[in-house]
């Protein structure tokens, strides 16, 4: 019995997982918004907001201004943001980061100047990519 009891501690330790004692005595912060955020050619994730206290999130992309008329950069976003597999997936964006909401609500200035909103939603059997009328100007196409 005393042979094993130093068996029996000395696996407990080394089962113990290494992640346990890593972050002892430093400040972490484990939110979105400390990890490194997507970005791409042309577009930058500025953040993710929650909506409501659902568990389903807007990505908030800031496409750079001087190519915010090319439809191929909100492509590669939403390439990229969302996976096919995704039951829900929601990006809005911007070319003006100062109008990029710190929220799901968006003032009347956010909304005016948001560019384009992506929205699946398969439960609800939503599938759209609306744009503004200063990306596509085809009234039939834009908000």
């Amino acid at each position: 019995m005393h042979k094993l009891l130093p068996s029996v501690f000395l696996f407990l330790i080394l089962a113990l997982p290494f992640s346990v004692f890593a972050h002892e005595g430093e400040d972490h912060s484990h939110d979105e918004s400390a990890s490194e955020l997507d970005s791409g050619n042309g577009w930058r994730l500025v953040r993710k907001v929650e909506l409501g206290t659902s568990g389903k999130f807007v990505n908030l992309v800031l496409i750079d201004h001087a190519v915010y008329t090319d439809k191929t950069i909100y492509s590669a976003v939403i390439n990229r943001l969302c996976s096919p597999s995704d039951q829900f997936c929601r990006i809005r964006f911007w070319s003006e980061e100062r109008f990029v909401p710190e929220t799901a609500a968006l003032s009347v200035e956010q909304n005016k100047q948001l560019r384009a909103d992506y929205l699946v939603n398969k439960i609800a059997g939503m599938h759209h990519l609306r744009w503004s009328c200063t990306v596509d100007p085809d009234k039939t196409h834009c908000f």
